[in-house]
């Protein structure tokens, strides 16, 4: 367990390059198990079957699977199930990293953090919602319900984890700002 006074040891940076490390590693495993599932029905892959909200399209990109593309998006949807721990732990960590170094006249952004770092927590959760849906589609169900449950939790979880990257990029500029600040030795 980490406490917030450890949030800057070496051992939690550690921590966040072995997390952010494997999470690369399984984005790299997606991107080549993900190159068959391109196809003129799913031009996005896996995110448009993520996507498309309907029974019909759902059929359409299964049908545009056929054959190895199926044993693929199921290799896919695996990886998804590891990289949802690795994406959220990595970026709730990184979240919670440069929420404690927010200097205490930037409260809000502090605050922020901590909050996104739930958020994505959230996020993960409706990842697997939406992977359980997915898979009972790619496994022959037919349920019209499956489609829009899937893409009512890809939405809010895209919308996090962006927000989340948007708040780890200004985080990391106003630290990177801070110490060129002390290195001139304006601060």
């Amino acid at each position: 367990m980490i406490l917030p006074g450890e949030l800057q040891s070496q051992k939690v940076r550690r921590l966040f390059w072995l997390l952010f490390s494997l999470t690369v590693l399984t984005i790299v495993g997606m991107q080549i198990t993900g190159q068959t599932l391109i196809t003129e029905a799913a031009p996005a892959g896996i995110v448009t079957f993520e996507l498309v909200g309907t029974l019909s399209g759902s059929q359409s990109i299964l049908d545009s699977w056929q054959g190895p593309a199926m044993t693929w998006a199921g290799i896919n949807m695996g990886l998804d199930f590891l990289f949802l721990f690795l994406y959220a732990s990595t970026i709730a960590l990184a979240c919670l990293i440069l929420s404690d170094k927010m200097a205490t006249n930037l409260g809000v952004l502090k605050i922020l953090g901590k909050w996104l770092a739930v958020g994505i927590l959230i996020a993960a959760g409706l990842d697997i919602i939406e992977n359980i849906s997915l898979i009972l589609l790619l496994t022959g169900s037919e349920s019209e319900f499956l489609p829009q449950l899937a893409r009512w939790c890809a939405i809010p979880k895209f919308a996090l984890v962006l927000l989340s990257l948007l708040y780890i990029i200004a985080g990391g500029l106003i630290d990177m700002m801070k110490k060129y600040d002390l290195a001139k030795g304006t601060h």
